[in-house]
């Protein structure tokens, strides 16, 4: 049996959680305390961590995901056209990399969300002890992640944009979700639920929720549908079925917004200097540079790569109207 060990109010946790449960492989959920062993068995000590049967442990949620598709074939999350399969790990990586930047800023910017979620993020951790011991450590990881935003990108500054494009994500999904909960069929792929992870945090916290409560209630729905898709079974559609305008409106985020993002990174540690900026719904956005963005750039370059000639020939024009192709041929 697998372990899965992580937390509640991590994104990258509760996307792995939400596909284990989907894909109905064998699991257990470790969360809180149980899991601070695992952390050290990994070379990177972020979460989750996943426990094999074998008692190796793994970690970074998009090799698991692969890693799981080449152990376990039922109810694979990758669409079988390599088209559609590329383009649902390019909406996975602009998760990962980029949404999750909403899920850091609305946590961490204003007080009410500081205060709620540290305070909720050390109960979940302690699991009791005692509310001064709770709200002692609640105060302490508050400064540690409040500290951390001008290095993740989330000020003050920046967020006019990250918030804008949230809206235009969430305005996409909150027009699919009425007519369909996934992406290319009636079963989720690995696009599904990294979108999922971030957004399963803008569900909780206060000035996120109330948003999400207001102006895209189907979207805040949906959240509770993609947790637990063990009941659903599905089909992918066809290959040379339309893809849903979401697809359309979030891959033109991406080539607005993540690739420029990922290329400015790119470019700047190639230079050598250590911070870059873009303009971008013609909103200005500046951070430090990452190391691990370039792994994800070239990472997209070598699957763009690694497509077929017929699968180039569906996928190109996509890519092209919505401003990745440049950069990913």
């Amino acid at each position: 049996m697998y372990k899965l060990n992580g937390a509640l109010g991590s994104p990258y946790s509760m996307k792995m959680r939400a596909l284990m449960r989907y894909r109905r492989i064998q699991h257990c959920w470790v969360h809180g305390t149980d899991s601070r062993e695992a952390l050290t068995k990994v070379k990177v000590p972020v979460i989750p961590v996943m426990e094999y049967p074998d008692g190796s442990f793994h970690n970074d949620s998009t090799p698991l995901i692969y890693d799981l598709e080449e152990r376990h074939a039922e109810r694979s999350v990758i669409p079988p056209d390599p088209a559609r399969a590329f383009i649902a790990h390019l909406v996975e990586d602009f998760a990962d990399e980029w949404v999750t930047k909403a899920m850091f800023g609305y946590r961490w910017l204003e007080d009410v969300d500081q205060i709620q979620m540290s305070r909720w993020l050390a109960f979940d951790a302690l699991k009791g002890g005692g509310l001064a011991s709770s709200q002692g450590f609640a105060e302490q990881f508050r400064a540690r992640q409040v500290g951390r935003m001008p290095i993740v990108g989330c000020t003050r500054e920046n967020f006019p944009l990250i918030e804008a494009s949230t809206r235009a994500l969430l305005d996409a999904l909150e027009a699919h979700v009425v007519n369909s909960h996934c992406l290319f069929g009636t079963r989720p792929s690995i696009a599904e639920f990294g979108i999922y992870g971030q957004l399963s945090q803008l569900g909780v916290d206060p000035t996120a929720e109330a948003m999400m409560r207001k102006d895209y209630p189907y979207s805040f729905r949906w959240l509770l549908h993609i947790d637990d898709m063990s009941g659903i079974d599905g089909e992918w559609d066809a290959e040379d079925a339309p893809y849903a305008p979401i697809i359309i409106a979030w891959l033109k985020q991406v080539g607005e917004i993540y690739i420029p993002f990922l290329l400015a990174n790119s470019a700047a540690i190639e230079a050598g200097v250590n911070t870059f900026s873009i303009t971008a719904m013609g909103l200005p956005y500046s951070q430090g540079v990452f190391k691990y963005q370039v792994k994800c750039l070239a990472d997209l370059r070598a699957r763009y790569a690694a497509l077929d000639f017929a699968a180039r020939a569906k996928v190109e024009p996509l890519l092209a109207e919505s401003g990745c192709l440049a950069a990913l041929g």
